[in-house]
């Protein structure tokens, strides 16, 4: 078959196809569904997928390559029944003030910033944000976060330690309390506590921080004395000094805590150093569910796509057997009717696919705008829509092909 020939053929098996639709709309429409469902699952949670891997890409790179963490718990999948054979970590003792100094002046750090989280309702005359998220830092927290501070400033390390009152709000609680009034200086209210705007910090939204919500920023002492946050859930960022190895920071910062809790040579540690490649394994196992989860529906919607062409072409085979035995009394071989059927199986998952991909492409769209997740659509997620549409239209017609192919020219002339 020649190039042109073959060219033809297509065209025509597309027309025949289209024709078929406007035929069989209802079949049609349920073939186009479910190869569309298939498509627009892969398309839209890889675009999500994409953008929470450049999210998350983004907030490691600004903690710096070689920042670690010091927490109470490890990271863990196991299975916990509350009992020390299984959770053996709860007795874990949390971290002490005495334990953060001690790290700070190790030669091997540059710095270590420590954490608490919190929430409560925050407000600023009648303005009220019921439950905003509330970080507790120590003074050096710009060292370990790249968020700018404008108008206004950080705390000082002062601050903190006498557990002034005062507080960093985003630009979201800005927003909320103050619309369009300057909040530096103003008083508002955390916890029924009062606390002074001394700075409005910016950043970009990303999926580890938790979005665009609003959000405040307090001395840590100040959390302790007047909001009653826990020390329990103290969590330490740990920055090596310039020069010095991440593993090379990891061993003195572990030997200092293990000297500081008097553990025995021997003892496991009653403390987690999680790094960023713990992070990354972690964030990989969470999210391969996903993956296969979209597998799954797409394979789901696939199948449903895949069985409607079976029928569709299976009708088309038996309404046009008369014509199929015309073509092959004019010369036509096995190999041009199983082609043509094929391209036109092929066309009916294509426009699915195509319909899939656009609606994916309008969910990902959704999600880039309401969502702090830059989610956008990687290339391999249209070509695995577009090669398992062509692959779902050969599987799934090539048995009614077959059989359009193998019919008798002479008895396919005598069908009523």
């Amino acid at each position: 078959m020649s190039l042109s020939t073959r060219i033809f053929s297509v065209l025509e098996g597309v027309t025949i196809a289209i024709d078929a639709l406007r035929a069989n709309r209802v079949r049609a429409a349920l073939t186009i569904l479910g190869v569309a469902v298939g498509v627009f699952v892969v398309v839209l949670i890889s675009g999500a997928i994409h953008g929470i891997n450049q999210s998350v890409a983004a907030d490691f790179e600004k903690a710096g390559p070689s920042t670690f963490y010091v927490s109470r718990f490890p990271i863990s999948f196991e299975a916990c029944d509350g009992t020390d054979d299984t959770c053996k970590y709860l007795r874990n003792p949390p971290i002490s003030k005495e334990e953060i100094q001690t790290l700070s002046a190790l030669p091997g750090i540059q710095a270590v910033a420590a954490r608490a989280n919190d929430q409560g309702a925050v407000t600023y005359r009648q303005q009220n944000i019921p439950s905003p998220t509330i970080t507790a830092y120590t003074a050096n927290w710009t060292e370990v976060d790249g968020s700018d501070i404008y108008p206004g400033r950080t705390f000082t390390t002062a601050e903190n330690s006498s557990g002034a009152q005062v507080v960093l709000i985003n630009d979201e609680m800005a927003k909320d309390l103050f619309g369009e009034v300057d909040p530096i200086g103003k008083q508002i209210s955390i916890k029924g506590n009062p606390f002074q705007v001394i700075g409005v910090y910016h950043y970009i939204a990303s999926f580890l921080s938790g979005g665009n919500g609003a959000k405040a920023i307090v001395p840590l002492e100040a959390a302790f004395r007047h909001l009653g946050t826990g020390q329990r859930g103290i969590q330490l960022t740990v920055k090596p000094a310039a020069g010095v190895e991440r593993d090379d920071a990891i061993d003195e910062v572990t030997a200092a805590l293990r000297g500081e809790r008097g553990l025995k040579p021997g003892a496991d540690n009653t403390f987690a150093i999680i790094t960023q490649d713990k992070l990354f394994e972690t964030y990989n196992k969470i999210f391969g569910m996903f993956f296969i989860v979209m597998i799954a529906l797409s394979a789901v919607g696939t199948l449903v796509g895949g069985v409607g062409v079976i029928a569709i072409m299976m009708i088309s085979v038996t309404e046009r057997t008369r014509e199929i035995g015309v073509r092959k009394a004019l010369g036509a071989t096995r190999r041009t009717i199983l082609w043509q059927f094929l391209v036109e199986a092929v066309t009916l998952t294509g426009i699915g696919a195509f319909v899939g991909m656009f609606v994916g492409w309008i969910g990902t769209l959704g999600l880039r705008a309401f969502t702090p997740l830059a989610a956008s659509i990687p290339l391999w997620s249209i070509g695995t829509a577009v090669g398992a549409s062509v692959v779902t239209g050969i599987v799934f017609g090539m048995m009614p092909a077959l059989k359009a192919s193998r019919l008798d020219p002479v008895e396919a002339l005598r069908y009523e």
